[in-house]
């Protein structure tokens, strides 16, 4: 009875892929429409179309663009910032990017057409000749020392349609199918695509990282092993590198080296789940940004994505071993000079903090307010400290020996500071080490740049 009921729906409303069909349709033939106007082109004026692409996606995103660059350049360049006001500019800084992650998505749908139609025309032509002549460029220069399938005669460069991917010789016989372009469609909107072994879905990525490449923020192609992931990124790599893009696959280059770093800074990046996975463990336990290899994420493509999601989801990526050396590990290491440097200026604010108590006795509160100030500095939570700040004015005391030495963009806390190994800013949160302070842990003969 249920089964008679669906079907009528069915029929009535149509099937969730005849929804999706109808969706895509007049894409499609937007597609086709724009291929059609390709073949007329040289091959160099359909080079010339990728730049033309990327000049639209920079023209409509440049006021974004331009308040991005202002304000890192303010946090990076303005000394007079507090914490606070950083703050404020990395909340706009990180509204702005989700502002410019949606304009993008607007303008790759804007220009899909056309770019899906370049990536079909590329394919086309390689299938229907066996090589492309174009007036080189740096980029052909600097790939025909290391791909076979690229020459340099003179002034011009010659794409050959025939190469090596995974060790075996490829000759480029595909030219993309509207199921293929329904297919590159649905990839770029974020869905699933289901498709049977031999229906192209090597192809159809393609499309849409071709299409997310121009936006200069890196693709990844994610893949179950790293055969397919190395041969993959060999077998298309032409395609994208004929529109000046740069393709690596992460499982070619070891785990932090520079070569993967490298690979992360490639338009379009090839890699198993597991090593992207790693990768992105790995840039979490960073201590600096310099450690990093992955970037800001922008679009993937999961194939065999029922695997990856699901079955392999079930077993969780975990980084472990051995601490390195035993006693020997950094925090081991580091104490006994933390201990030795807190311990010096334990005692050094104690000094300060009678000196001040005895001029204040001895009524000469102008002189004792810098030996307060420094013990309040060095160590802000002393309980002897917070004892003595309860007393009748001397609160007040502190307060305008720090508006003296903060007055002219504090231009004389060097001279309140000096003494001591530390300071402690509370209002910002932060400790820094003094001249004086290196000089205490780093010891006697040992390496002065150690800090």
């Amino acid at each position: 009875m249920l089964d008679i009921v669906n079907k009528g729906l069915a029929k009535i409303f149509g099937t969730k892929a005849e929804k999706d069909l109808k969706e895509t349709a007049p894409v499609v033939a937007q597609i086709n429409q724009e291929f059609a106007k390709l073949s007329s082109l040289s091959d160099d004026e359909l080079r010339g179309k990728t730049e033309e692409l990327k000049g639209v996606i920079a023209d409509r995103l440049k006021s974004i663009d331009d308040e991005l660059a202002s304000l890192h350049e303010k946090v990076d360049t303005d000394e007079s910032l507090d914490i606070e006001q950083k703050e404020a500019i990395f909340e706009q800084i990180d509204k702005l990017e989700s502002k410019r992650d949606e304009e993008l998505e607007v303008v790759l749908k804007e220009i899909m057409p056309v770019g899906f139609a370049v990536v079909k025309e590329t394919a086309r032509r390689l299938t229907e000749n066996k090589q492309l002549v174009v007036t080189a460029n740096t980029y052909d220069r600097e790939l025909a020392t290391r791909k076979d399938n690229v020459k340099i005669d003179g002034d011009k460069a010659i794409w050959a349609n025939k190469w090596k991917a995974a060790g075996t010789d490829v000759e480029w016989n595909m030219v993309h199918y509207d199921v293929q372009l329904i297919g590159g469609i649905t990839l770029h909107s974020g869905k699933i695509a289901e498709m049977a072994t031999g229906e192209g879905k090597t192809l159809v990525a393609t499309l849409p990282a071709y299409l997310n490449g121009l936006s200069g923020r890196g693709v990844h192609v994610v893949t179950v092993n790293d055969y397919l992931a190395k041969r993959d990124s060999e077998w298309n790599a032409p395609i994208f590198e004929f529109h000046g893009m740069k393709v690596d696959c992460i499982d070619k280059h070891q785990p932090n080296s520079p070569e993967r770093r490298a690979a992360y800074q490639c338009d379009i990046i090839y890699g198993t789940n597991n090593e992207f996975g790693f990768d992105y463990l790995r840039d979490n336990m960073a201590r600096n940004p310099e450690e990093l290899v992955q970037g800001k994420h922008h679009y993937a493509m999961v194939d065999e994505v029922d695997s990856v999601l699901i079955d392999e989801a079930r077993t969780p990526l975990i980084i472990s071993g051995p601490i390195p050396k035993g006693d020997e590990h950094e925090f081991y290491e580091l104490k006994p000079r933390i201990n030795k440097l807190v311990e010096a200026q334990r005692k050094l604010v104690g000094e300060y903090l009678n000196q001040a108590k005895k001029l204040i006795k001895e009524g000469n509160e102008a002189e004792a307010g810098l030996p307060l100030f420094r013990a309040y500095r060095g160590l802000p939570k002393n309980k002897p400290l917070i004892k003595f700040l309860s007393e009748t004015g001397i609160r007040a005391l502190l307060q305008k020996t720090e508006n003296f030495y903060l007055q002219d963009n504090q231009k004389m806390m060097p001279e309140a500071d000096e003494p001591l190994f530390f300071t402690i800013d509370e209002k910002n949160n932060s400790i820094d080490l003094t001249e004086n302070g290196i000089d205490l842990i780093t010891g006697s003969g040992e390496d002065p740049n150690f800090f």
